[in-house]
């Protein structure tokens, strides 16, 4: 298993790792979880696919088992900034507006992780390694990139979690059914980890 952040710099280096990520997200949130999504060629894809991002992939043999997207909060591409800012705008129909105790912050040191996915073929008992190396090169990544917070938009339990997993992890939002399941907006603290 391996672990690979891929920029627009580097997807050259990397055959079809971008692709086949881009068609592990469309089984996910498209065909498992019946989100209506843009889609192109077995490839699910949004606005905030752009150069500014970052996408982390857990990979075997070609096969994507996860992924992350990380976005800089200060990024611009038309009316767009990245997801958890512009549904606080109003500018997403499918998120509330109200999903933040406090205005979405705008900071070269926070950055935002979204397209959160665990391949639904990876099986129970390996779930939680892939998860681990998910979680590991998103916050090396993102320390790499300057960051020492995440914000990010995940299950209400994800603050239990990640505490288990070694995450200074905390709740800036209300939960919210999203997509019929239950999601907080979360901030992961990065800066206890620079050493």
């Amino acid at each position: 298993m391996q672990t690979t952040t891929l920029s627009f710099a580097n997807l050259h280096n990397h055959g079809d790792l971008f692709a086949n990520m881009l068609r592990a997200r469309h089984e996910t949130f498209i065909q498992h979880a019946k989100w209506d999504l843009p889609q192109a060629d077995g490839m699910e894809y949004d606005q905030y696919d752009t150069p500014a991002s970052r996408w982390i992939a857990v990979h075997e043999f070609g096969d994507v088992l996860a992924g992350i997207r990380l976005t800089p909060t200060t990024t611009k591409c038309g009316i767009y900034s990245y997801m958890i800012r512009d549904a606080q705008r109003g500018l997403l129909d499918s998120i509330p507006s109200n999903l933040l105790f406090d205005e979405a912050p705008v900071a070269p040191h926070v950055w935002e992780s979204s397209r959160i996915f665990v391949s639904p073929r990876v099986p129970a008992k390996q779930r939680m390694r892939v998860q681990m190396s998910l979680i590991g090169e998103m916050t090396n990544s993102a320390r790499a990139l300057g960051a020492t917070s995440v914000l990010c938009l995940i299950p209400e339990n994800g603050n239990r979690w990640g505490r288990r997993v070694g995450l200074d992890i905390d709740v800036v939002g209300p939960v919210m059914d999203i997509g019929g399941a239950r999601n907080a907006c979360m901030r992961i603290n990065l800066s206890n980890k620079l050493h």
